[in-house]
């Protein structure tokens, strides 16, 4: 069985929470990847950002439902998820748009269980820690070439 160690892509690009968006966006063109993990001044995997999280600064925003009974508003849905929205479509740097906590997998993680990971949590790059230094990177990408060779 093929393991995360065998699929995983071992010159992994990183990128700093202070990193503009504009460098993000041309990082991912240039390498022709889809996201990267984001690290702090030790090296430590702190979050994950993708085009997906780009994307997501063009979208338009969802403004929750509310009603009013009796001069009080009541939101149907959660406002902390509008407020969420509006930093990241607002976001400058990738500290703003990115997604944290990772979900990673160890080195030995079997390939079954990482596109169950993908596929149930709808992630597209997942990093790979080895006692939480990183040592590679997957992507969707990784996993079909994988099947098809």
């Amino acid at each position: 069985m093929l393991k995360a160690q065998d699929i995983m892509s071992r010159d992994v690009i990183t990128i700093h929470c202070q990193t503009s968006v504009k460098e993000l966006a041309n990082l991912l063109s240039t390498h022709h990847i889809s996201g990267v993990p984001v690290v702090d001044d030790a090296g430590k995997v702190i979050a994950v950002v993708t085009e997906s999280d780009l994307i997501d600064q063009s979208k338009k925003l969802h403004i929750p439902t509310v009603i009013t009974i009796l001069d009080s508003v009541f939101y149907l849905e959660n406002p902390d998820k509008m407020e969420a929205e509006m930093k990241k479509i607002a976001g400058t740097k990738v500290g703003d748009i990115c997604s944290g906590p990772p979900k990673s997998v160890a080195p030995e993680t079997t390939l079954d269980d990482i596109a169950t990971i993908m596929a149930e949590k709808n992630i597209h790059t997942i990093p790979v820690l080895d006692q939480e230094k990183l040592v590679g990177i997957i992507g969707k990408k990784d996993i079909i070439e994988t099947l098809t060779s």
